[in-house]
């Protein structure tokens, strides 16, 4: 550890009911070069895309540093879907039951739910949280026919496709766990680390085989409900490495391996244009990494390389920035960017940091 992450770790504190707040000057951050970095924010999240008209800008946004909120938006408790974040929830659940000795990420799908050995006897519950499974559902719609195994699209870790798998992977998490993964999270996650009960919820698809499933999210609707202010705590979670506060909720192994990438930046795309064909060497387990892409760069060039990302549609993104010892949130309902010009964030919000130089 070095002197600066030392100093850094001495300043950390974490939130009882709320986050306790500071001034970023306070926290070793210019307050008006952090206000240049979210008007970059603003200003790409408001930019045309698809023809959507943007409007939530950085109402929706907060900024966290050593456990201070120092800056946030005037609706951080506006709670709505956040769409794919829900696959990073899931992945901690996973976290929960390895740390149990319940399975592993290694663990063969077939071993835990009998309708994968047709198609699917080789793959592990690692390949299905990295997409390199190659599962497809019966049919990958909104009925649930996506639980029902089909042919897959490749043999196992030949190649990446952002897909529906994760629905699938909640259904086998939740055998072995016993229980809806909501309440799994609720009571060894939501509560220890003080998120409120009021403003998260996590939807399910009904009954499969006499099971609860949570969302994992491949589909609208039913995955995780939350606010920007509850967000950032599972972010500061993830940023501690699975430690809040003291206690223990997540192994530092765990995390260690779900920050890091599952596949190589090589591992061609399994749709040559599809939206996600950078991802293959900078995703982990459910969660976004800035690692190497297949074009030789980091996802996000301007960030420290330990940055991992809870990202979802409609650009709900909490960016977890362990070098800086911050947590940057950004939530809303309204559109698509290219992720890759959250780098321009970066950029500008390294400029703030009074710290670091």
């Amino acid at each position: 550890m070095t002197q600066t992450q030392t100093q850094m770790q001495s300043k950390r504190v974490f939130p009882g009911a709320d986050w306790a707040t500071a001034t970023p000057e306070s926290q070793g951050v210019d307050s008006a070069k952090l206000g240049a970095a979210l008007q970059k924010l603003k200003e790409i999240t408001d930019a045309k895309n698809h023809e959507v008209t943007h409007h939530d800008g950085i109402t929706q946004a907060l900024v966290i540093r050593h456990g201070y909120m120092i800056w946030q938006g005037p609706a951080t408790d506006t709670m709505h879907e956040v769409w794919s974040c829900t696959k990073s929830f899931g992945s901690l659940c996973m976290g929960l039951l390895t740390d149990d000795g319940k399975l592993s990420p290694d663990t063969l799908a077939a071993d835990i739910l009998p309708d994968m050995k047709e198609f699917y006897p080789t793959v592990t519950l690692r390949q299905m949280a990295a997409f390199t499974s190659g599962y497809r559902g019966k049919v990958e719609g909104n009925d649930g026919q996506v639980f029902v195994p089909a042919e897959p699209y490749f043999a196992p870790g030949a190649y990446y496709h952002y897909s529906h798998a994760t629905d699938k992977l909640s259904e086998l998490l939740t055998k072995v766990a016993g229980e809806p993964l909501r309440e799994l999270f609720r009571r060894r996650i939501a509560e220890p680390i003080g998120m409120d009960a009021k403003a998260w919820r996590w939807a399910d698809w009904g009954e499969i085989d006499g099971r609860i499933v949570n969302g994992g999210t491949g589909m609208y609707g039913h995955g995780m409900f939350t606010t920007a202010r509850q967000m950032a705590r599972v972010g500061w979670l993830v940023r501690n490495g699975g430690e809040w506060n003291g206690r223990r909720i997540l192994s530092e192994a765990y995390v260690r391996d779900m920050t890091t990438p599952q596949s190589s930046p090589r591992t061609p795309p399994w749709e040559k244009d599809g939206w996600y064909v950078r991802l293959p060497g900078s995703y982990g387990l459910n969660i976004w990494l800035n690692g190497i892409t297949p074009d030789g760069k980091r996802q996000w060039p301007a960030a420290p390389a330990g940055v991992a990302a809870i990202q979802g549609n409609m650009n709900n993104i909490c960016f977890s920035i362990p070098e800086w010892d911050m947590v940057l949130v950004r939530l809303g309902t309204d559109g698509r960017i290219p992720n890759e010009r959250y780098t321009e964030v970066f950029a500008a919000l390294r400029e703030a940091l009074t710290d670091l130089r």
